[in-house]
């Protein structure tokens, strides 16, 4: 401790301060105290010591690292309090102090504490809090506070230079690692990532050797690991990064007698540090760490600004899917299916449409395969089949003096599994009063002929009520003739990429093996009892082809687009062409 007058100067101090300066306690009177224990080295500190010198401030506390006389470094704990009137004015040298012509400025009470102890205990309480205990390396706290600091805090501090500072991340996952966990037990899967993370180690070294930022190797949790690379040259150097740790990894392990292989799934993510968050960095590398494992496994992928803005659209589709059935934000269009003979209108397809507030009217290939992934599938489904129904049924009945229309519905093969199909469309088909024959339902050539069980029963109980089967986009799968002598299918509709090569027009080249293909699949499906419709037709030439190779109805833009409902009673009874 050390009595410390109102300009700075000590006027007594004891001797473990003596000891702790390596000077002898009289030497140190009448010297600057900020000078012995560097209180002047920042602003702050020596601001708030100066408010307490000029009674300004009740206490000022700071840490201070000093030079012990042995040569190490000792940590110091330093506090300044001003001392108490009654206290201030015992002692001789203390009274001196204030008699010296400056009323109401105390003395103050320097303490300095050793604290070298506390401060390696709280390191090794902070190494063991940031680190993971499995494989030594920082974990996902410490990764964060890295990244959060290296993104906050640029190199380059002066604004009248460019800032180009740049930020690159490996997000990687061990493909496997669980099988190895339940095969060989978490005693193997721990070396494991142990070994993991020093090869990791090790390739990150190698690869930025003298890199100023360096690099960090992070494990997150589980199996995922990341490596920050601060001052990024470029995306060339994440990329090589990337391949050497696969190349790295591939490479087998030995552990306590076992030979291990394994592979990782790698997400690449490189940019320029101004306008980059943590989260936005670390959100883009877990996509695209997603996107390396969809396309395969064991490969590096880059983010990739296009596919995200994709896959951002999708997720938004997703989330709104569900409720925009009960806004009514979907519509349905139809378009006719011909007859080849005589080019009367015979039926129409269902084709759905949603009209998105923010992205405008979609088409079913930018929201239905979402429906199957999420389920909603079924009450999207199910409103389209009650809604074409009712209209049809409305058809009929303002046009009785014509021959009704049916209608054609797309079927997932979820609905199949996920809802009663066949008491679906039994209640629907007396709530509108539609007859059985006038329905018909396309599922696609993959899904029927997949049919078993459960959806193979479906389809039989629908066919036996008189409820049309039709295989869309014929020729396109397995095309299982075995299976398709067994199913109950009425119609086969050829897929439009078989129909484009009877073009002779525009400048198209036909295909020759097109024709002797369609002609003999339509010579199969009215062997087997069944009709043929063809899908793409687009011009007269190939109508006429088509009708004679004995196709039954066609379906393409020669005839009609998709339409609303009030076009389609136009045509009823019509030709399209005549229109």
């Amino acid at each position: 401790m050390a009595v410390v007058d109102h300009e700075g100067l000590v006027v007594t101090a004891n001797d473990a301060l003596g000891d702790l300066l390596g000077s002898d306690a009289l030497t140190l009177a009448a010297q600057s105290a900020s000078d012995l224990l560097d209180l002047a080295s920042d602003v702050r500190t020596w601001h708030a010591y100066r408010e307490v010198l000029r009674g300004r401030r009740s206490r000022f506390r700071c840490t201070r690292r000093l030079k012990h006389p042995d040569g190490r470094s000792m940590w110091s704990e330093i506090t300044v309090v001003p001392m108490p009137e009654t206290e201030a004015g015992t002692g001789t040298e203390a009274g001196a102090v204030t008699g010296a012509g400056v009323p109401g400025r105390s003395p103050v009470l320097l303490t300095i504490t050793d604290i070298s102890d506390r401060r390696e205990l709280q390191k090794r309480l902070r190494h063991l809090q940031m680190h993971d205990p499995v494989t030594r390396l920082p974990n996902r706290t410490l990764f964060f506070e890295r990244l959060s600091a290296a993104l906050e805090s640029p190199p380059y501090q002066d604004d009248s230079l460019p800032r180009h500072s740049r930020i690159g991340l490996c997000y990687l996952d061990l493909d496997g690692f669980k099988a190895v966990n339940d095969t060989l037990g978490h005693r193997i899967g721990d070396r494991l990532l142990a070994a993991v993370a020093a090869r990791l180690t090790d390739c990150a070294e190698r690869e930025s050797p003298h890199r100023p930022g360096g690099s960090l190797v992070a494990r997150l949790g589980g199996d995922e690991f990341a490596i920050l690379v601060e001052e990024s040259a470029g995306t060339q150097q994440l990329t090589d990064l990337a391949r050497a740790v696969l190349a790295t990894l591939q490479k087998p392990f030995d552990l306590a007698g076992q030979r291990l292989e394994v592979s990782a799934s790698i997400g690449v993510v490189e940019r320029a540090v101004a306008g980059t968050s943590a989260t936005g960095l670390m959100q883009a590398a877990d996509t695209t760490l997603y996107w390396a494992k969809a396309d395969g496994k064991a490969r590096w992928t880059l983010f990739d600004p296009e596919r995200n803005a994709h896959r951002m659209t999708r997720q938004a589709l997703s989330s709104t899917l569900r409720p925009a059935v009960e806004r009514g934000e979907f519509t349905i269009e139809y378009q006719p299916l011909v007859g080849m003979a005589d080019g009367v209108v015979r039926g129409v397809e269902a084709l759905v449409r949603w009209n998105h507030p923010q992205f405008g009217m979609l088409s079913p290939n930018r929201f239905v395969a979402i429906a199957e992934e999420d389920g909603s599938i079924v009450q999207l489904g199910r409103w389209v089949l009650r809604s074409a129904c009712r209209q049809a049924r409305r058809w009929q009945l303002d046009h009785p003096a014509e021959s009704p229309l049916f209608i054609s519905v797309n079927v997932a093969v979820r609905q199949v599994w996920d809802s009663d199909l066949v008491t679906d469309v039994a209640e629907i088909l007396t709530e509108t009063g539609l007859a059985p024959g006038l329905l018909q339902l396309e599922l696609t050539e993959s899904a029927v002929m997949g049919s078993a069980g459960r959806p193979l029963e479906a389809l039989q109980k629908l066919s036996d009520m008189g409820v049309r089967i039709a295989i869309d986009d014929f020729g396109t799968g397995y095309s299982n003739l075995a299976y398709l002598s067994r199913l109950p299918v009425s119609v086969l509709k050829l897929d439009g990429s078989f129909v484009r090569g009877f073009r002779y027009d525009d400048g198209a080249h036909p295909s020759p093996a097109d024709e002797t293909i369609v002609e003999a699949m339509v010579q199969l499906a009215h062997r087997l009892g069944l009709t043929v419709t063809a899908e793409c037709v687009e011009t007269a030439v190939q109508a006429e082809r088509l009708r004679r190779i004995g196709c039954d109805t066609g379906q393409g833009w020669l005839y009609s687009r998709a339409v609303a409902p009030e076009r389609i009673a136009e045509l009823i009874g019509a030709s399209p062409l005549q229109h």
